[in-house]
């Protein structure tokens, strides 16, 4: 690391040239060559894809994006005035859209589409499969129908898939991110030039990641949510990487070091604690492709993209703009620079605080830790839909009107398809379908397609995010057709909400088996870097009380609904099925990170003569100011997503601000110098048949020399173990 650094300082202009190419060109290519995003949620082997791929073969066509076009008055839709408009909307959507299949109320074919009481219907529009750029087309021309036609006298609203293309508006949340950044950066380093730097690193990181999402959605599926995961997660580790490296710069200018030396020093420690952070990242997001899901194959591939750029651009970027500054990088301070051991006194007193009586800190933070976790017992997957956006959305007033007068299971039909030509077959299942508590209405069975499928459609007494929706799921296929219908006919239970039930199902069963993954990972890694075993013990404890508090709060906030009002975040819904596995790769990343930059320091002056107490007290001073820094920039970038429209980004955002504000404060502040001052010594020991045969990898470990500690510590060299 150290003469890769060099390198970088002595052909700086190369360096930074290389890097505007790399980026104009990602872009450029990106904006040529790109693919469209695709939020495919399909799980092949399941039982709704069964009952799909079943109407497929018997020529039905299954496929297509749908919006609802809904219309409601005082008066019935059928007559007056009212009945023109409506008329006229639904012919007007025929004419914009003509590739679709537009079905109004008032025709022939759409009398379920108009309420019992007349006041309410909805002109029904089907497409062929649509890219983005189309997408966004189409939620245009239905806006504007929707807008040309509502009045005093009757309301128009836009609900459906196609309306997710339409919650845009305002600066998007990586600016307001950055900006948030910006403010913590300045008041950190008190520097303009050294709060560039990390801005600089995290943006290259953010565009080139949004570019290879483009790239990559020609290989496999992105979601229409995957650019902006990556450029959030880009900004955040991007500006903490760069934190952590230019930190340790300062530090040695600080101390006399010449620049290019300084340079040299800040990459062989923070630097490697940037590739260790790093490459934890990219190894648990790529875990996730394990779970052969398109969808979280896309994101993952995104996130692991993005941020291997970061890491790069923190190692070779990084050392070449430093290198250009030189000793300059203090330059128009705000204020002066910190003289070297004059860093983290308060941060030296909280510690002895701590130290003083571990356990009941240890104690008080675990129980902290475990009743925020509470909620997350109660974490049930699944996806929300139209009902739970904000009442000031198109959207979300469609699906009420739509709930309202038809029922809320309206907006989430199941579909029973059998490979049969006799309707007959499904006659008794019908019937017992009919007389479920959990089915408002099911339609008679009947020949579709080429004439080898029967289809009956049941519409459920509640919405497709309710738990009872669920239930009627699992009942339909465990109890109702192995009781009613022959062992020689295949009969499926598919539709959206049902598909949503197996997506659902597949991710809880499997969540677990990752979870042990990346706690074993995280257990070797840091067994093979600090040799420690206990060290590497308490930190699976404390990463997975981080990670079941995050998502405690996730449940909290998003499933029960604590503070949506406040927030303006909706409706309460089950949790994403796919955000759990995905915060839990990410947070496991970033708590390595901080775990790594804060034990390497206690580990680097520990071997260097002070006593295990001290040892965590001065490494806690000497990195508790850069990692608060890092902590609430993290919290400001991801936090900022919670102010978008995407109600999968706003879950997202929150749970990583969550995680990275707890690991920050309670976990890294509290817990660990809490629980390496119980431990000792005994914090580093290790078998020794167990250390000869765990390959030595080193971080955080300046090149040469022993580390000057402050004078005020030097008694603290003769401290006995804890």
């Amino acid at each position: 690391m150290e003469s890769w650094a060099r390198r970088c300082v002595v052909h700086r202009g190369r360096v930074v040239t290389a890097w505007v190419l790399l980026v104009v060109g990602l872009v450029a290519a990106s904006g040529a060559l790109g693919g469209a995003a695709s939020d495919d949620y399909a799980l092949p082997g399941s039982e709704s894809q069964a009952a799909l791929d079943l109407l497929a073969d018997a020529g039905l066509e299954v496929s297509g994006d749908q919006a609802q076009v809904v219309f409601h008055a005082a008066d019935p839709l059928t007559g007056g005035p009212v009945r023109d408009a409506v008329e006229a909307a639904t012919g007007q959507l025929r004419e914009v859209l003509p590739g679709a299949t537009v079905v109004g109320p008032l025709d022939p074919r759409g009398d379920h589409q108009l309420s019992a009481d007349g006041r309410t219907g909805y002109t029904s529009v089907v497409l062929p499969d649509l890219t983005a750029d189309d997408l966004h087309d189409v939620a245009d021309e239905l806006a504007a129908v929707r807008d040309r036609f509502a009045g005093a006298d009757l309301q128009v609203e836009v609900g459906g898939v196609l309306l997710e293309a339409e919650q845009e508006g305002g600066p998007p949340s990586e600016v307001v991110g950055i900006l948030a950044a910006v403010v913590v950066l300045v008041v950190a380093f008190g520097s303009l030039f050294a709060m560039g730097l990390p801005i600089v690193v995290g943006v290259v990181g953010a565009v080139s990641g949004v570019a290879a999402v483009g790239l990559g959605a020609n290989v496999v599926e992105m979601p229409a949510f995957a650019a902006p995961v990556a450029a959030m997660i880009a900004i955040g580790v991007g500006i903490d990487y760069a934190l952590l490296v230019v930190t340790r710069y300062r530090e040695a200018l600080a101390a006399g070091t010449a620049p290019v030396d300084a340079v040299a020093l800040a990459q062989a420690t923070a630097g490697r604690s940037v590739l260790f952070a790093g490459t934890t990242v990219v190894i648990a997001s790529g875990g996730l492709v394990l779970m052969d899901l398109a969808v979280i194959t896309g994101v993952a591939l995104g996130i692991a993209a993005s941020v291997l750029v970061t890491m790069l651009a923190a190692v070779t970027l990084l050392p070449a703009m430093l290198g250009l500054l030189g000793d300059r990088i203090d330059r128009f301070g705000l204020r002066r620079r910190t003289t070297p051991g004059g860093e983290g006194t308060l941060a030296r007193r909280w510690s002895r605080l701590v130290r003083r009586r571990p356990l009941p800190w240890a104690l008080a933070a675990t129980a902290l830790l475990v009743v925020l976790s509470v909620p997350a017992l109660d974490l049930r997957l699944g996806f929300a839909d139209a009902g739970t956006r904000p009442t000031s959305d198109s959207a979300r007033r469609a699906y009420d009107l739509l709930a309202d007068a038809f029922g809320p299971g309206t907006s989430g039909p199941l579909v029973v398809a059998a490979d049969t030509d006799d309707p007959a077959v499904l006659s008794e299942l019908v019937t017992a379908l009919g007389d479920d508590p959990g089915v408002a209405h099911v339609t008679p069975a009947a020949v579709v397609g080429d004439g080898t499928a029967v289809v009956s459609q049941v519409i459920p007494t509640t919405g497709p995010r309710s738990a009872s929706t669920t239930e009627l799921v699992h009942r339909i296929r465990d109890v109702h057709v192995p009781g009613t219908v022959g062992d020689g006919t295949s009969v499926h239970v598919g539709g959206t909400t049902a598909a949503a039930v197996d997506f659902a199902d597949y991710t809880a069963d499997r969540l677990p088996v990752f979870v042990g993954v990346v706690l074993g990972l995280a257990f070797l890694l840091l067994l093979v870097v600090f040799r420690g075993l206990l060290v590497a013990v308490k930190a699976v404890v404390v990463n997975l009380l981080s990670i079941t508090a995050s998502l405690g709060a996730v449940v909290a906030v998003f499933q029960w609904g604590w503070g949506v009002d406040l927030l303006d975040l909706g409706a309460a819904a089950p949790v994403e099925a796919w955000a759990p596995m995905m915060l839990i790769a990410i947070v496991f990343g970033l708590s390595m990170d901080y775990e790594v930059f804060l034990l390497s320091r206690v580990r680097e002056v520990h071997d260097q003569g002070l006593g295990p107490g001290a040892a965590v007290t001065e490494g806690l001073a000497r990195t508790a100011r850069v990692i608060t820094a890092a902590a609430a920039i993290m919290v400001c970038v991801f936090g900022s997503f919670v102010l978008g429209s995407s109600r999968e980004l706003q879950l997202f955002g929150f749970g990583l601000a969550a995680a990275v504000l707890l690991d920050a404060t309670v976990v890294r502040m509290v817990l660990v110098p809490a629980v390496m001052g119980l431990l000792g010594h005994r914090a580093w020991w290790l078998p020794a048949a167990l250390d000869r045969r765990l390959p030595h990898l080193t971080v955080e470990r300046p090149p040469g020399g022993e580390a000057s500690y402050p004078s005020h510590d030097l008694r603290d060299r003769k401290e006995q173990p804890a």
